[in-house]
């Protein structure tokens, strides 16, 4: 049990040193995942990525109000998404069970979330050679063969660099963390937003024929293992304003915070999913056909004030420091949730440390080497299709595990607690995820990198997942040998 300065007691051991600002500005890193899948969701799907981006953020917002409830219940959790799952399927499956299932999902939850990290940090170096016009250098190509792409050996290096220097201020407690996010949060969420609006207040410059029909881009065939294959990965992005919850449980007020950073999260990230966009294929329509993030935003720029220099500056700037909130978050949140897992006796005790900041040192720096290595796959779109193997299954099944709870335990006191129908809902998106994860899923390589590529990235990602139960394995062995070893010295004193 561990307290902070206020005497404020949390039972994971995390100092309670935010409040729901603290936790809504560091989860804005999933709605800035926006600036990742936007460019290469409208170049391949046209105005049907408006549609489809669209129906399942709003699917993401009732998974942030589902966890706004959990998070009031169970107050003293940490990690977000996984971290109800143990509780919340209790009911049904029993303690042993559940205890079971809760780890895999912290597991799952860590491969969907860690990679936003070398992701964000090869398109960050990327956009930094190309403004400073840094040498290239060499090119490099780990995993062509498997999926992967080239990558200079100048972004590598920043790349590496950056992953080091943003764990710094993740290292160092939650205050400085959140305080870090705000200004990264507020410096490119500001403008990024203000450019949604811009196409209004300009006459001539949204064409609304563009969006009509959410037609597909001229040449594509819609099949369903298209349209499923890319839900696939938009689902990947746009859900993740869920990542707020990973510090519900460092609120100072659980009850009153989880409520207000999750609707605020949650409608501000349907906001931002729908309008970027709809305003980017209202705006260029058929000359929008790159899926670079820093020349569609320029474009789209512009397309707006015109050419020039600083248009790309204007961009640059905050796209960069946009990813790098993203980099934050994925160090910092899912480092919580392996915490939780350990905590609760699914994964070894080494990722339970906490630092003297009253961090999770040990699973952030974790969370870091893995990044290091997953950047020489050099392609956010192979990243994307085994990272989501572990994400979509977690946030799937805590919205199930949200009908289970609210339906087998109805009259459990919630001090916020959401209409009854709400359950329903969430049942239902669950049934559609299944479809799109096992189906869109197994599609998505073949869809999303190249016609010739089969379904191995998915079958990767959940080998990575399987990693979870010899792990889970050796933390039982090891408690219960401590537990024969407690015993046996417990009967050597009283025998004495």
């Amino acid at each position: 049990m561990a307290t902070d300065g206020m005497g404020t007691a949390s039972a994971v051991g995390l100092k309670r040193t935010t409040n729901w600002w603290g936790a809504f500005v560091i989860g804005l890193a999933g709605t800035i995942l926006v600036t990742g899948i936007a460019p290469f969701a409208v170049a391949s799907m046209g105005a049907s990525a408006i549609f489809w981006m669209g129906l399942n953020t709003v699917f993401g917002l009732v998974l942030c109000l589902c966890l706004a409830e959990l998070a009031t219940m169970w107050p003293d959790r940490a990690g977000g998404v996984p971290a109800y799952a143990q509780e919340s399927f209790r009911p049904l499956l029993g303690d042993r069970r559940a205890h079971t299932l809760g780890g895999f999902s912290g597991w799952s939850y860590w491969l969907g979330w860690f990679p936003v990290a070398p992701i964000n940090m090869i398109l960050t170096s990327a956009y930094i050679v190309a403004l400073f016009k840094v040498p290239v250098g060499k090119t490099l190509d780990p995993f062509g063969s498997f999926g992967g792409s080239a990558i200079t050996v100048s972004v590598l290096v920043i790349s590496f660099i950056g992953l080091v220097g943003v764990f710094v201020p993740a290292y160092l407690g939650l205050q400085l963390g959140a305080r870090f996010a705000t200004v990264l949060g507020v410096l490119s969420m500001v403008p990024l937003t203000a450019l949604i609006f811009l196409p209004f207040f300009k006459t001539g410059r949204m064409h609304w024929s563009n969006v009509a029909g959410f037609h597909l881009p001229a040449g594509v065939h819609g099949s369903p293992a298209f349209f499923l294959g890319w839900t696939f990965i938009i689902t990947w992005n746009v859900i993740a304003m869920e990542a707020a919850a990973c510090y519900l449980g460092e609120c100072r007020n659980p009850a009153r915070d989880a409520k207000i950073a999750m609707t605020a999260e949650g409608v501000y990230g349907v906001f931002i999913y729908i309008m970027t966009p709809l305003v980017f294929v209202g705006v260029l329509g058929v000359s929008l056909s790159t899926a670079d993030p820093l020349t569609l935003y320029t474009q789209f720029a512009q397309a707006l004030f015109g050419t020039g220099s600083w248009v790309q500056w204007f961009i640059g700037i905050p796209l960069i420091l946009a990813l790098l909130l993203s980099v934050l978050n994925a160090i910092m949140g899912c480092g919580r949730s392996l915490f939780q897992a350990s905590e609760d006796g699914a994964l070894p005790e080494w990722f339970g440390k906490v630092n003297r900041f009253g961090v999770p040192g040990r699973s952030m720096a974790f969370n870091v080497v893995c990044s290091a290595i997953v950047v020489l796959f050099g392609s956010p779109l192979a990243i994307y299709i085994f990272s989501n193997a572990g994400y979509l299954f977690s946030c799937s099944l805590s919205l199930l595990g949200y009908f289970l709870y609210r339906h087998l335990r109805p009259d459990e006191p919630r001090p916020y607690r959401l209409p009854t129908f709400v359950k329903w809902i969430a049942l239902v998106i669950f049934a559609f995820w299944v479809v799109v994860y096992f189906y869109g899923g197994w599609h998505a390589p073949s869809i999303v990198v190249a016609p010739d590529k089969g379904p191995g990235l998915f079958i990767f990602g959940l080998v990575i997942m399987a990693t979870y139960f010899p792990m889970h394995f050796v933390r039982l062995r090891n408690d219960k040998a401590k537990a024969v070893a407690a015993a046996k010295a417990g009967s050597g004193v009283a025998t004495g």
